[in-house]
């Protein structure tokens, strides 16, 4: 695999136009700074190239065990947002890669069991909840975990393996972005290491809930930090995903939210968001499912700049449209043909597809 790594970096390279990716990232630099004029916003790149290598399929259980396959895997979609098969998309894929180990990342650090899923569903893994009565308490008791225990250490080496490898390449390091890993949020990390119980102990035992998600907090800031000084902090927007770019640091996945009563989302998810977003300048949340009942709460969080949902079909959207855009709060990632459909009540130059 190693030749086919390096063939496929020297073809990324030399395919790269900086003239193109300058003006594509000026276009949504505009949108999210507010100096875009149109109803629905979908970036395009002005010209593409085509590619001189073919890229083989990697499984995803493959690139998990094998740094080298994990990159490749990555840059293939890099290869694909270069290519002209992709001009008939409605918006063009930006030029970014992530450590790609699954939600359980942060979970798997404070000791919870890694659940593989069987290797022809290809699909990423995830953590089973902590086991036993005192497992909650047990692991106050410990504090920040190591950060290069569980999957931490395969996260922070890719990163580093990456960063390495980048830097023989100028275009490359330049234009295509590694973004943070998937740390999810402290409610979902929480969910994954309570399980159900969480849903139990946001009645029963509250001041422990409280404590779990602070602990969370503490080590997903701290983890940020490792990767800060691996890729550092860029100030003026991010990518995440291979088809948005949003104003501040981080993507924090709020899925686990759906579930609670806006009173309950209000208490334990805001303040730790709020934590997160102060420290490290802001960002986006993404929540898939139904979350208009708590909306009103999550878009009061300082530092929110965007919103990625991905059920439009399970929300009151003008509820969602009145606490997003009609506020300036950028909905990305949105679903091209309901943003076509409700374009007519407007969107404040505030959604992009």
């Amino acid at each position: 695999m190693k030749k086919e790594l390096f063939d496929l970096l020297d073809d990324i390279e030399r395919r790269i136009d900086p003239d193109v990716e300058e003006d594509f990232l000026s276009r949504w630099r505009d949108f999210l700074y507010d100096r875009f004029d149109g109803d629905i916003f979908a970036a395009r790149r002005r010209s593409f190239s085509s590619p001189a290598v073919s890229v083989g399929n990697v499984m995803i259980n493959d690139a998990f065990d094998d740094i080298g396959l994990m990159l490749y895997s990555q840059l293939a979609g890099v290869s694909a947002a270069l290519d002209p098969k992709t001009a008939s998309r409605p918006a063009s894929l930006n030029l970014s890669i992530r450590a790609n180990y699954g939600t359980g990342i942060l979970s798997s650090m404070f000791g919870a069991e890694l659940f593989m899923m069987p290797y022809e569903s290809n699909t990423l893994p995830t953590t089973k909840p902590l086991k036993g009565e005192d497992a909650m308490k047990e692991m106050l008791d410990r504090g920040v975990p190591d950060l290069r225990g569980g999957l931490g250490g395969r996260v922070l080496d890719f990163g580093e393996y990456a960063a390495e490898i980048f830097s023989h390449y100028p275009k490359i390091s330049k234009y295509v972005t590694v973004y943070h890993p998937d740390l999810q949020g402290p409610l979902d990390i929480c969910d994954l290491l309570f399980g159900e119980r969480m849903f139990y102990a946001v009645c029963d035992d509250p001041d422990l809930l409280h404590g779990v998600l602070s602990l969370i907090t503490d080590t997903y800031a701290a983890f940020m930090d490792e990767w800060y000084k691996i890729f550092p902090r860029r100030t003026d927007m991010n990518p995440h995903w291979a088809n948005t770019f949003h104003r501040g640091a981080l993507m924090i996945r709020n899925d686990s939210a759906v579930n609670l009563s806006p009173e309950a989302y209000r208490e334990f998810s805001v303040p730790y968001d709020t934590l997160l977003f102060s420290r490290f300048g802001g960002g986006a949340v993404h929540f898939c499912g139904r979350g208009d009942h708590f909306i009103s709460d999550l878009c009061s969080v300082p530092g929110l700049y965007a919103i990625n949902l991905t059920q439009p079909h399970l929300n009151d959207m003008e509820k969602i449209y009145k606490n997003t855009v009609d506020r300036g709060i950028k909905l990305i990632a949105f679903d091209v043909n309901r943003a076509r459909r409700d374009a007519a009540r407007g969107f404040n130059h505030c959604v992009a597809v």
